[in-house]
């Protein structure tokens, strides 16, 4: 697959937008703060800093370890980390409000426009409703925010009343995203606990999330698999 040459941002240019000043701005901090407090409100697993970070290193990694090119890896860490900020206005559309959200704020810090481009890009194609990945950047997004299944993200203190969704994040107590370049494999290995969820109620909340991943991982050239409990599911 042809890798696409983003900004080159020579010497004698602005210097390159960084995850570092998208993750230190004071806006994005309270954008992010807040889309997970609206969440909380609302009942759902957590969609803070934690989940930004995560998604930011794991869409980075995805794209570093199939050899993209660094600005491209940066771009989708800068997109990873701002994926979600739509959700402090409505969790209905939240992919495409969260794009238009960046906007402003990468334009702000410099961020050339063809750049800008790509990043809302990616944003606004996460959601497995309405999205699909049409570029690197947005493929490594996709399957970095659907891996993010955790019982840290459990944000209900009472596990009595635990929905499906806080049962089967409680219950996944390892997520990993392996990537094998030579094999052009990429792995969603998970451990979910039994007690807390059985795994057919994980394939009943995120089957049409792993539908998504296999449509990213295949757009970057590799193949999906899933691997729940040591058991590969095809």
């Amino acid at each position: 697959m042809t890798k696409a040459t983003l900004h080159p941002n020579p010497a004698d240019e602005t210097p390159a937008v960084t995850i570092r000043q998208v993750r230190a701005d004071p806006e994005v901090i309270a954008f992010v703060k807040q889309a997970n407090e609206a969440l909380r409100g609302l009942g759902y697993t957590e969609h803070g800093q934690r989940h930004a970070g995560l998604v930011a290193n794991i869409a980075g990694n995805v794209l570093s370890y199939l050899d993209h090119d660094q600005r491209q890896v940066e771009l989708a860490e800068v997109a990873g980390y701002l994926h979600d900020i739509g959700n402090l206005l409505h969790r209905d559309h939240h992919a495409q409000s969260s794009a238009l959200m960046a906007w402003p704020i990468l334009r702000r810090l410099g961020m050339p426009t063809d750049e800008i481009a790509v990043v809302m890009n990616a944003i606004g194609n996460h959601e497995e409703e309405r999205g699909t990945a049409t570029n690197p950047v947005a493929a490594a997004v996709i399957i970095a925010d659907k891996a993010d299944v955790h019982r840290s993200r459990v944000q209900n203190p009472e596990l009595a009343t635990f929905d499906i969704h806080d049962r089967v994040n409680y219950a996944a107590t390892h997520s990993f995203v392996r990537v094998d370049a030579a094999e052009r494999v990429i792995a969603l290995e998970l451990e979910i606990d039994t007690q807390f969820a059985k795994v057919i109620e994980y394939f009943e909340i995120f089957l049409s999330r792993m539908t998504m991943v296999r449509q990213a991982v295949n757009f970057l050239g590799c193949e999906f698999r899933l691997m729940i409990n040591h058991t590969y599911f095809s």
